[in-house]
């Protein structure tokens, strides 16, 4: 069958694949199991139960929701009655709620909990284009989401499907707004082709059997990266198991024993930091091998020959440390999709040792978000790039080293800002705000945000992403940003890994105590110092880190230092520790 629309992909698995577990989420202590046949039933009865409350094709609804199947039904029951979701971030402040109801006119919103009820009720009490909020979890005084069902049952299915016949592939699907770094979000227009030739582009690039493979989502669903995941994993017959929170990710990869997932580098990270973590608590042979196995891994590249002598080494350390590693992730998984900021080069290398092929790619909202994806296969994959442009896409590097972008992955626009479009979309090339090189005429490699570039006083340009993310390797360094912009020399900001700390300090016999008593001992500042010094090398004179503050607490969402994708917010940051700034150039 022809698949022009994103809910098209829903007829095709049931055709295809007939899933028993095309979704399941965790109901008190057990998983529940949502069939291909009961996903296309609860989508037509809410597209069908959205009319009979007066909702008509082109309106917008808000969804405000963690990851679960209810997500779905909703999203896919608006599209086939050409409804435009607005997905939105449970984590942002009720003012963001407001603007973006107003700013995108919405008329319905559905969210997950009783907190978020709230939020909602609070926000939609001053933006009068709302007419209800509908709610997943059975709450007080809310209508609960199965009432919208209820409706629909009661409705003629060929209402439904007269709408479904004049949607095409050009129309609008969602505005996504997207988090940002500085200002108000910008709300990103994609139509069904923008997200479905992403779908069906990234489909050559992983390793799944199809009709038999899960995946654990827990990235936000309101994220285009997880969102087009999801629809990947319908047009590709994988079942799709939500995890109950990022909490219980260890807990859930065990149970569900995925096949692939997506993931952002910071989870990767502490993954990694939390497994070193244990080996440092070994003793004696075991200690010995763990680290000997480790150090194996970080000198792997998987696209050349390294000699039978360290192929022989590999396949021990295998079998006596990464198999452990492995079954810590479920034992089955093949693919690891990594995305969204930058991946440390190491930790690529070892997770490729240990058979585990961790497949980083490159995208933007605005691109639906897929530019440039790894191959999930030793003889194509590049570690430090982000794989090859995929089917259909162009890339070409500016004068200026910025990544420019032309397919039909790139959105329409932004939603009511056409200065703002045209601004970034010239001569049908997408301007990312990304610098980057081509390698070997086809990998992509990226250098840094071109925003975030800054000029110190002596005139020597600094790209802080890749130092930041060299930083992060030691295992004392949860955070790091730095400054220097029109400065004589760059500094920077400290947020300590407290778990590595507590064990160095348990190696070197210090005592610990509070968080904040410990960051100001002089062993262990002179610790940090160490570790600056010994990143500094891989860097010229005049990026060097010349001074640095440790900070008390973790930068957070909910703190305002992230975004929602764990970007740094470097402006918030900035504005936020300006005196800690200010007295390092003091």
């Amino acid at each position: 069958m022809e698949i022009t629309r994103v809910f098209d992909l829903i007829d095709y698995q049931l055709r295809t694949y007939k899933l028993k577990d095309a979704l399941a989420y965790k109901v008190d202590g057990e998983w529940k199991q949502y069939s291909s046949k009961m996903l296309l039933e609860y989508t037509r009865n809410v597209g069908l139960g959205l009319l009979a409350e007066g909702i008509k094709p082109g309106d917008k609804i808000a969804i405000i929701s963690n990851n679960r199947p209810e997500w779905n039904f909703v999203d896919l029951g608006m599209q086939q009655i050409g409804v435009v979701s607005v997905p939105m971030y449970p984590t942002i402040t009720v003012d963001d709620f407001i603007y973006i109801f107003e700013h995108s006119e919405t008329k319905m919103v559905f969210v997950g909990d009783q907190e978020l009820y709230e939020k909602a009720k609070e926000a939609a009490a001053s933006v009068p284009t709302i007419q209800k909020i509908y709610t997943f979890d059975e709450i007080d005084g809310a209508d609960h989401w199965t009432k919208l069902l209820e409706k629909g049952e009661e409705s003629n299915l060929a209402d439904l499907e007269a709408i479904k016949e004049n949607i095409n592939g050009e129309d609008l699907l969602t505005i996504i707004y997207t988090s940002g770094t500085t200002g108000r979000p910008k709300g990103v227009m994609l139509s069904h082709r923008n997200v479905l030739s992403n779908t069906m582009s990234v489909s050559d690039r992983l390793m799944v059997e199809k009709g038999k493979s899960k995946a654990l989502s827990f990235l936000p669903l309101c994220h285009i990266y997880e969102r087009t995941g999801v629809y990947f994993y319908l047009y590709n017959g994988v079942s799709v198991y939500y995890a109950e929170s990022m909490e219980t990710i260890g807990e859930n990869l065990k149970e569900v024993q995925p096949h692939m997932f997506n993931t952002v580098p910071r989870l990767l990270e502490k993954v990694y930091d939390k497994i070193v973590a244990k080996g440092y608590e070994l003793s004696g042979i075991k200690k010995k091998l763990f680290f000997w196995a480790l150090n194996l891994g970080l000198k792997y590249e998987p696209n050349k020959p390294q000699g039978w002598w360290y192929d022989r080494q590999l396949k021990l350390a295998n079998k006596l440390i990464f198999s452990k590693w492995r079954e810590a992730l479920g034992g089955n998984v093949q693919t690891i999709n990594s995305g969204a900021s930058a991946l440390q080069p190491r930790l690529a290398r070892v997770f490729w040792a240990a058979q585990i092929r961790v497949c980083e790619g490159y995208g933007l909202t605005e691109t639906s978000p897929v530019v440039a994806a790894s191959v999930a296969n030793e003889e194509e994959m590049r570690i430090g790039m982000v794989g090859k442009p995929i089917m259909d896409v162009e890339i070409k590097i500016a004068a200026d080293g910025e990544i420019l972008v032309k397919g039909p992955n790139v959105m329409m626009g932004y939603y009511k800002q056409p200065e703002l479009t045209a601004e970034v979309i010239k001569d049908g090339w997408f301007h990312t705000g990304d610098i980057g090189e081509i390698q070997e005429g086809v990998y992509l490699k990226i250098t840094d945000r071109k925003k975030e570039m800054f000029k110190t006083s002596g005139g020597k340009y600094i790209a802080p992403q890749p130092m930041e993310n060299k930083f992060k390797e030691s295992l004392l360094i949860e955070q790091l940003m730095i400054i220097g912009e029109n400065r004589n020399y760059p500094v920077a900001l400290i947020v300590p890994s407290f778990d590595g700390l507590k064990d160095w300090c348990k190696i070197h016999q210090i005592p610990y105590t509070e968080d904040e008593e410990m960051i100001q001992k002089p062993e262990v500042i002179n610790k940090f110092q160490a570790e600056v010094d010994k990143y500094n090398k891989y860097f010229g004179k005049w990026e060097q880190i010349k001074r640095f503050k440790v900070l008390t607490h973790p930068w957070g969402i909910d703190t305002g230092e992230l975004t929602p994708t764990l970007k740094l917010k470097r402006r918030v940051i900035m504005d936020k520790f300006g005196k800690d700034i200010e007295e390092l150039y003091s």
